[in-house]
């Protein structure tokens, strides 16, 4: 396939790494068993109506024995029903009296599924929770998880569910377990708490060196941009349109429901001169091996103005060519024309690992992996590179496995952008704008995180309240 010329713009620097622990568990019998230890668990549906797009079991757990329970020994275990064959799932702590940083949260396939029951949420809580005394409990746990693409919910056929349950009050249809016994609850008939979750252990990793930002930003002349290392970029050249502006004004930043969202606007009146294009990137070049996460938002119809330019909206990484066909050049891209463009007719997905390219004539060196159709909405994009393999995931999910052939032999920039292949997608001189948001961005450097590992320590940044860090060393 031929793919447009790419960027050759000015490199960057941020890299991250994360070690994160995980345990096993230990098989356990399928009702709770009497012990000197006890626990119960309280619940409550805050989502009870029919369609809601989460569902929200909130917790209680008791300690009813007589010693000292550590709750990074407890699992608690919610059994439902998925809403389809290949639906996946995301975990969120909205409050909890022990702190959301201190809460884990684990999905995971029953070896012998029922009418009403084939998946599991398995919440736990790290070493940060302490303990609870005989008789205490720990508080509220206000938890909610969601299909990935937030399509409908269908509560009704959930083994765990309670829709009567509106206040806290004993529930034995959710298990809970100490330190491997079984001190609560019934589980699915022929289930029990001994097949291990489908991702890893989901618990905060180690602390390590690491880049986070929640782009919570005034504007694009917030002083804290560049001294956090980010470029807005200004200055012309390729890709894109040729002549077209790259417009630092058309980076916004904006709060929606607490939480602070970039935006990065395109707009074009189907000239060159009248074409703005955006871009985001990092200063410093000083990623390489290890984990790259975002969460973003491909728009496939315009905020206002005629649809059907053809669009390229991205998350990567990149360092320079510095010369054609350079066998030292990298880039690993998460690219979507929701327009289609580069020979397609319609939307289409790529994630493309580089090993070279020349400009002219054109010549490609990559591996790649696509998907034709919308993706249109928010996406949880992460990226592993290891010693081997280049992997790429989307929504939890593995989309495409890359050789070790394309693995980078130098650090790389981080790279947000939207831009223009060309201007024959739609010829109109109307004013049009598109928009790609983004919500955050990590790095973990030399460590491979599973989606779920990465979800678990963007929960812990924004349970703690850390809005930016950078503990990466420079290249």
């Amino acid at each position: 396939m031929r793919f447009a010329k790419k960027r050759l713009r000015a490199t960057a620097h941020t890299a991250v790494a994360v070690a994160m622990g995980a345990a096993a568990l230990t098989a356990l019998p399928t009702t709770a068993s009497a012990a000197a230890d006890g626990l119960s668990v309280q619940y409550r549906t805050s989502a009870t109506g029919a369609g809601a797009d989460q569902a929200e079991p909130w917790f209680k757990v008791t300690n009813t024995g007589t010693t000292s329970v550590q709750l990074s020994g407890v699992k608690v275990r919610y059994y439902f029903k998925a809403d389809s064959a290949g639906a996946t799932y995301r975990f969120a702590c909205s409050w909890a009296v022990k702190g959301c940083a201190n809460v884990t949260g684990t999905f995971g396939t029953l070896a012998n599924p029922t009418a009403t029951a084939d998946r599991y949420l398995e919440v736990g809580f790290t070493s940060g929770a302490g303990s609870l005394a005989p008789g205490a409990d720990t508080g509220d746990l206000q938890l909610r998880f969601h299909q990935a693409n937030w399509a409908s919910l269908n509560q009704s056929d959930d083994y765990s569910f309670g829709a009567s349950r509106t206040s806290y009050g004993d529930w034995t249809k959710v298990t809970a377990q100490s330190g491997g016994t079984l001190l609560w609850g019934q589980a699915p008939a022929g289930n029990g708490p001994t097949d291990p979750p489908t991702d890893p252990p989901t618990d905060p990793p180690a602390e390590g060196a690491a880049l986070f930002d929640d782009f919570n930003y005034s504007g694009h002349t917030d002083p804290r941009i560049s001294a956090h290392g980010w470029s807005v970029r200004s200055n012309s050249g390729g890709p894109g349109v040729p002549g077209a502006t790259w417009a630092p004004e058309n980076v916004t930043f904006a709060t929606t429901g607490g939480n602070s969202i970039m935006n990065l606007e395109t707009s074009t009146a189907g000239t060159a001169a009248s074409t703005e294009q955006t871009e985001i990137l990092t200063r410093a070049t000083k990623f390489k091996n290890g984990t790259y996460a975002a969460r973003v938002r491909f728009n496939d119809a315009p905020k206002y103005g005629p649809d059907g330019d053809r669009l390229v909206q991205t998350f990567f990484t990149i360092n320079d060519l510095k010369a054609p066909m350079a066998d030292d050049y990298a880039e690993y891209d998460f690219e979507y024309l929701p327009n289609g463009g580069w020979g397609e007719p319609a939307n289409i997905l790529y994630t493309t690992s580089w090993e070279t390219y020349q400009p002219d004539p054109w010549v490609a060196v990559n591996q790649h992996t696509e998907a034709r159709r919308s993706f249109g909405g928010w996406h949880d994009l992460v990226l592993t590179i290891d010693n081997s393999t280049i992997k790429y995931y989307i929504d939890g999910q593995l989309f495409g496995t890359h050789d070790s052939a394309y693995l980078p032999e130098r650090p790389m920039s981080i790279n947000f952008n939207q831009w223009l292949i060309d201007l024959a997608g739609q010829t109109s001189t109307t004013a049009r704008a598109y928009d790609q948001q983004v919500d955050y961005v990590l790095h973990v450097k030399d460590q491979v995180l599973s989606p779920a590992q990465v979800t678990a320590r963007l929960n812990a940044y924004r349970g703690a309240g850390t809005t930016f860090e950078d503990t990466v060393p420079g290249s």
